[in-house]
């Protein structure tokens, strides 16, 4: 074991837990646990979303895919990037005036039932889980790597350590925790790639040329249908990136921790400046991998890329430095992952617990307890989970759970603040049928089943990668037929325009006013 980066590992250990004790003896109601009351500033949440957005898939995933794919691994960064659009212009604001805690808040506002906030809790808690696997798989492997501890140990203390910053700190400390890992991650990124370009005198075309020499693709890196072998395949990627984020819990209940409106278009313009500068910059290290350590070195190493950009930093700057983009990856993993236990915590202990077995009646106490106890049982299924995907790169993980997202949780959001014709019955059915879609997709499909090292070794049902251009459109079909076809009167004009204006102003109208 390398002392240098057991060191790097236990500083961060060290820090992120003084952050969890200090958020500890603010967490003492349902408020503060969920949203952190509110308290933080646009810039502040800005930030906290950028560090809950730039998972191990980005930081590890993504440069290794740009490493061994060329231009297609890049299409990641490009649609993860601009799906900020999509939340800025339609969703934002709406989810913070309609919603107090979570995503079936904002949904039962217009269509208050307990089957609604079921359904809306079980997709979230399927979303979360879903994502929080492929963070775990890249915890396992790096500090199998760093610290010579086997994957499963290296999976299980990951797991403990993040259900320790929720249970005990909750929203608070998941904010600042990812507020810290955006500053450092950024801060190495940047150090990394500065150093990838003096390697090259500073030339971009010095860069290129020898990427063209390090790998098998040559003139080919740049030029599409290495990893997506197929148009089809690339809209299809790009919608379920694009349309995804609107889609994921844990990135929408960000929106409540912040006072004002205002302060939400604060935190999106923020962090679509530090998510579009960060992606720009996995490009350099993926050019920096290829270049510097070659194609061959970097698959025999790891064939899933999931580990390029530690072994750039070795190449770059020896054991410390490796050590220390080791830890921001550490940290990227851990302030994600904190992000998802919260979000299926507020799906079970407040939708279902609270709202549906409580009927509302429950003290600020049992919230809590019913919270904490919530996050034990997240992290414990999601780590047994990620014991079994060990062989597996990470960012076809997460483009996975954004078509879960983008196939359900989407339409409905979308269609129930801005469609009047629209009702329970077909938010209901349209939330089954995308999230029942698309999880069909994602096991007949071939990632799981494979004759050449699938889970599944059979022939795959479905032959798309990437089915969302299949599965969003079921989502929405499904929505637009259980409203059409229902026999449920719509929604007179007066009371959709109440709930219109609140949704865009929070501002709480009477339904006769003009």
């Amino acid at each position: 074991m390398n002392l240098t980066y057991f060191l790097f590992f236990i500083c961060i250990i060290i820090c992120t837990l003084i952050i969890t004790y200090w958020a500890a003896k603010r967490s003492k109601t349902s408020s503060q646990f969920y949203t952190a009351a509110g308290s933080l500033t646009g810039i502040q949440n800005g930030m906290a979303i950028a560090g809950d957005y730039i998972s191990a898939a980005s930081f590890l995933g993504i440069v290794g895919a740009i490493a061994i794919n060329g231009y297609d691994g890049f299409l990641y960064s490009i649609g993860f990037l601009v799906s900020y659009l999509i939340v800025l212009f339609l969703v934002a604001e709406p989810v913070h005036h309609l919603g107090k805690y979570s995503l079936g808040d904002v949904i039962c506002s217009r269509f208050p039932s307990n089957r609604m906030r079921w359904i809306m809790a079980f997709g979230a808690f399927i979303i979360s889980i879903l994502y929080m696997i492929p963070q775990l798989v890249a915890s396992g492997l790096l500090i199998r790597l760093l610290l010579d501890i086997n994957y499963s140990a290296s999976v299980m203390i990951i797991g403990g350590l993040m259900t320790v910053y929720v249970v005990f700190g909750g929203m608070t400390a998941t904010s600042w925790v990812q507020i810290v890992k955006t500053v450092v991650l950024m801060s190495g990124t940047f150090l990394l790639a500065l150093i990838v370009f003096s390697r090259f005198n500073w030339s971009i075309t010095d860069l290129i040329a020898e990427v063209k020499e390090g790998t098998p693709l040559g003139e080919q890196f740049f030029i599409a249908g290495h990893l997506l072998n197929s148009p089809l395949e690339t809209v299809s990627l790009q919608l379920a990136l694009i349309l995804g984020t609107a889609g994921l819990p844990h990135i929408l209940i960000r929106f409540y921790t912040v006072r004002n409106a205002l302060e939400v278009r604060r935190s999106l313009l923020t962090a679509s400046w530090i998510i579009g500068f960060f992606y720009i910059m996995t490009l350099v290290l993926g050019l920096g991998t290829v270049a510097m350590i070659g194609y061959d070195e970097l698959v025999n190493t790891d064939s899933t890329g999931n580990l390029a950009a530690p072994l750039l930093a070795q190449a770059l700057g020896g054991d410390f430095l490796l050590a220390f983009i080791s830890a921001v990856a550490f940290t990227t993993i851990v302030a994600v992952v904190a992000g998802l236990v919260i979000s299926a915590t507020t799906a079970f202990s407040h939708d279902i617990y609270h709202h549906i077995i409580k009927k509302g009646n429950t003290t600020e106490k049992e919230q809590l307890l019913a919270a904490r106890w919530t996050a034990l049982g997240v992290g414990i299924i999601s780590t047994l989970f990620a014991l079994g995907l060990e062989n597996i790169n990470v960012t076809f993980l997460v483009s996975l759970t954004f078509i879960v997202a983008a196939s359900s949780n989407f339409p409905v959001l979308l269609l129930t603040i801005y469609w009047r014709r629209f009702n329970q019955r077909g938010a209901i059915i349209g939330m089954l049928s995308g999230l029942i879609a698309s999880l069909i997709l994602l096991l007949l499909g071939p990632h799981v089943m494979n004759t050449d090292g699938g889970l599944i070794a059979k022939e795959a049902y479905f032959t798309l990668y990437n089915p969302g251009i299949i599965a969003i459109p079921i989502g929405f079909l499904g929505a637009l037929a259980g409203t059409l076809l229902s026999p449920d009167p719509p929604q007179s004009r007066s009371e959709f325009r109440r709930f219109y204006i609140k949704a865009q102003t929070g501002i709480e109208t009477r339904g006769d006013q003009p």
